[in-house]
Formats: C-alpha cells, structure tokens, sequence
C-alpha cells in the first residue's frame, strides 16, 4: 500500500519515527513524501497517491483504455482550473473548467491499481476536437480502435456530453462520419 507523509505521521506520531521505520525496513521511501509498506510500486500507484484529484486523458486515457499501444512521453493528466500546478517534467497537466474537468470522469482497474480516467465516450469526443493536433497515423489507429467499439459506446451519454462543447454538431459529425 501507498502512503502519503502525512498519513504516516498519524500511524508514526513523528518525523524521527518514521526515518527509524524506513531505517529498519518496516516501510520504503519511495519519493519525496510517497512511502510504501513493499519496496518496489507501480508508478500509476504513485501518480494516484500524489494526484488523487487528477484523471487521465488524451495520450494517456488512449493508451490505458488500450485505444492505441503508443506509450505516451508523458502523462497526461486533467485537472480542474482551480487546483494547484503540478511541477513534474513527466506530467503534463491540462487545466479545465469545472464543467469539462467532471464530465465523463471515471475509475478503472489497471493492471490492479484504481486510476482515475475519462470514459471513452468523453475520450471520442475529445478525439474528434483535436483531429489535427494528433498524428494523422495515431489518429486513424485510435479511430479504428472505436470502431470496433461502435456497438458498446453509448451514444445517449456522447450526446449529452456534446451539450458542453463548442461545435458540439461538428464534432458529432466527425464522429458519424469516423466510427458509426
């Protein structure tokens, strides 16, 4: 299990306990203020316990609703507007109105670790937005992806969900034309 500082200090009562329980391998320093009770975490463990707020999208939410196998250079997480910056070299934060940022949010088991995530309806729509902001290869790997999906997406919730978007009947459009 994942620990914050600050949820050690509860168990540990003090900074001195708990360097004597990382010293005596009763937990593991993982990162600055991450610990753990195993020595080795999955780095979406990680990710989740320092940014329980934050939810996967764009590269990151094809890649782990297996949409695409491209490994993304960075992790690409949204959070809402007024939420603190994240400072990591390996995320990519994208800020959004309130609106926009709980649209769609969801939770999935990945590789046994709860990550917060855009549904994939959310994820087409916002595929369709970007159409050319994405590699025209990846694009058409992540559609094509879709349509194999055509029959289990619910069309309702894209549809109610292309109520918040500029050009909601444009974007509807593409993804007629793209995946239905």
């Amino acid at each position: 299990m994942v620990y914050t500082y600050k949820e050690l200090l509860l168990d540990y009562k003090s900074a001195y306990q708990i360097e004597k329980a990382v010293k005596d391998g009763k937990i593991y320093k993982i990162e600055k203020g991450i610990y753990s009770d195993i020595p080795s975490v999955h780095y979406l463990a990680v990710i989740m316990k320092k940014y329980p707020y934050g939810v996967f999208t764009s590269y990151s939410a094809y890649y782990y609703h297996n949409l695409t196998d491209v490994i993304p250079n960075k992790i690409y997480i949204s959070t809402d507007r007024n939420n603190r910056m994240i400072s990591s070299n390996k995320i990519k934060q994208i800020r959004m109105k309130d609106e926009l940022y709980n649209l769609g949010k969801t939770e999935i088991d990945y590789e046994g670790i709860k990550i917060n995530i855009y549904d994939k309806e959310r994820m087409l729509i916002d595929l369709a937005r970007n159409k050319n902001k994405i590699g025209y290869d990846l694009y058409k790997e992540i559609i094509s992806n879709y349509r194999k999906l055509a029959n289990s997406l619910d069309t309702q919730k894209i549809e109610e969900y292309l109520q918040y978007f500029v050009n909601g009947d444009k974007i509807f459009e593409i993804i007629q034309d793209e995946v239905f």
